[in-house]
């Protein structure tokens, strides 16, 4: 690619993404004073120019419009693409890595960094700095319903870690924090690199490529080229830098390492995405015993405060399902309901405001390829179907003894089963043939809002794509620190996990800038 810059910028490190992982990266190197850039694809919201609007916040802070999907259109990809990255527009879940997660990437994968006190003391220091918490002052809604369920039936159930005060009774976190309290990138890291004075956000910068030089014999990284928009039409710009840092998330990194010569054939491989699928309960209001309270709505409180693991298999092989709740408001309820008819989905839409929703996450052995941000291939496995069967039909069980009036899936179908005029055996049968049914050809929409995986670490290049430190084998001063290093599927939510490895991975960039210094 020839390349024209309209100027050229010099830093000690470049970093492409803003998220959680780049952000952690971008505050780290600035904080110990070294000269930093942050190149975001997505925009920049303030506080007082967030709409609150799905449509608004769909395009213009998610990756592709929010509308971005696999190659045979199986799985909707929800991903952020904004200043603070997934960080700015996630539900707050907070999960440190779980130890049978670190066994694993410790032991199976030899990645000694996961069974260190190193990492540890990163979980605890990114905890500390997002404000964890597990208080929840006046639980929303849909984690009443998860937990009241999970009582009723002994299941285990727990709450989740935030990373907002307790009080933060939201609904609205999916299209950013209108008031900041919760914590993410842009919030803490990001701030860090601003007020440092080491370093800048340049929003709407797209990175074309990582620029390298091989006259010493081996390739190492020297800058990045980007994209930007002016009055006269796209054009591009040179950062040059001591050391790279790409963060783009799971889905951008390899597209933007292969466009960059790289040529390990575990770039763009092993993708994960925590396959999701739902169950709906609708609560009447008023209900006969005046529960759920009447002012409480789906669409309002905490998104995920409450958790349960019945399936989640974390005691044997590690691989099962949680069940959590979701953000939806009107626009994608609408999309997700099964269409049946006119007057139904008008039906449907004058009972949002009380239809709970459970979703049932896999921790997929499952794995897709990558080619480009747009051409995503992802299979599951029989045993990742099995696990959200499971989870599905533990979720449809969970509505039912909270006291739902009527509980479905989102299959194409649409059936319906009204709780309290249903027999045992009715409602046995009809909770088995809507787990048990199949989820691909559209049957049924599955969705994903965590992606990892594609850029793995190891400690071999065979098998991976960066090394225990998080540089890539190929290319000196290159560095990837985002989900795409996880060297299998997480099973939780994973921005306490890929910040403490972000963390990690930015103390190795301080050692290469610090010997470049005194060279």
């Amino acid at each position: 690619m020839s390349l024209n810059p309209s100027f050229i910028v010099k830093c000690d490190a470049v970093v492409v993404g803003s998220g959680s992982g780049g952000g952690v990266v971008a505050g780290v190197l600035a904080n110990a004073g070294h000269k930093v850039l942050v190149l975001e694809k997505g925009s920049y919201l303030a506080r007082k120019n967030l709409s609150l609007l799905e449509g608004e916040a769909l395009d213009q802070m998610y990756l592709g419009n929010g509308m971005l999907v696999t190659d045979n259109l199986d799985v909707l990809l929800v991903a952020g693409s904004t200043v603070g990255g997934g960080s700015t527009i996630n539900w707050s879940a907070s999960i440190r890595t779980l130890p049978h997660v670190l066994r694993e990437w410790s032991e199976k994968y030899e990645l000694e960094l996961f069974g260190s006190k190193v990492y540890q003391q990163a979980l605890d220091v990114v905890c500390h700095k997002m404000g964890v918490q597990s208080e929840v002052e006046h639980e929303g809604f849909n984690n009443m319903i998860l937990r009241k369920g999970c009582e009723n039936l002994g299941y285990p159930v727990e709450t989740v870690p935030c990373n907002a005060p307790s009080d933060h009774y939201c609904g609205w976190c999916a299209f950013g924090c209108k008031d900041g309290r919760k914590k993410g990138s842009s919030e803490t890291w990001l701030v860090d690199l601003v007020e440092s004075g080491n370093g800048a956000i340049l929003p709407a910068c797209e990175a074309i490529k990582v620029i390298t030089d091989d006259s010493n014999g081996r390739k190492r990284a020297i800058g990045v080229a980007f994209s930007f928009d002016t009055p006269f039409g796209r054009e591009i710009a040179i950062v040059e830098s001591d050391v790279t840092v790409v963060a783009s998330g799971a889905i951008c990194t390899p597209p933007l390492l292969k466009r960059s010569g790289l040529k390990n054939p575990n770039v763009g491989k092993n993708f994960h995405i925590h396959p999701v699928v739902m169950a709906w309960g609708y609560f009447p209001d008023p209900s006969p015993d005046g529960w759920p309270a009447p002012e409480k709505r789906t669409y309002e409180g905490g998104i995920i405060t409450a958790m349960s693991k019945v399936v989640a298999n974390f005691e044997t092989s590690g691989y099962g399902a949680i069940i959590q709740t979701p953000s939806l408001h009107p626009g994608i309820f609408s999309v997700l309901m099964p269409w049946i008819s006119g007057i139904d989905i008008k039906n449907r839409m004058a009972k949002f405001s009380r239809t709970a929703h459970l979703f049932a996450l896999a921790r997929d052995k499952g794995s897709g390829v990558i080619t480009s941000e747009t051409n995503i291939s992802y299979k599951l496995e029989d045993s990742d179907q099995e696990n959200l069967s499971k989870g599905l039909e533990k979720g449809m069980r969970i509505l039912a003894a909270a006291g739902a009036e009527e509980i479905g899936t989102h299959h194409s179908m649409g059936r319906v089963l009204k709780v309290k005029q249903a027999s045992e055996e009715e409602f046995e049968r009809f909770v088995k043939e809507e787990s048990l049914r199949a989820l691909q050809k559209l049957s049924a929409p599955m969705a994903s809002a965590h992606q990892m995986g594609s850029c793995r670490m190891g400690v071999d290049p065979k098998c991976s794509a960066v090394n225990p430190k998080g540089e890539t084998w190929e290319v000196e001063g290159l560095f990837v620190a985002d989900t795409s290093v996880f060297p299998t599927a997480l099973g939780v939510n994973p921005m306490v996990t890929v910040q403490a490895i972000a963390y990690c991975i930015a103390q190795s960039v301080l050692q290469v800038l610090g010997w470049k210094k005194i060279m």
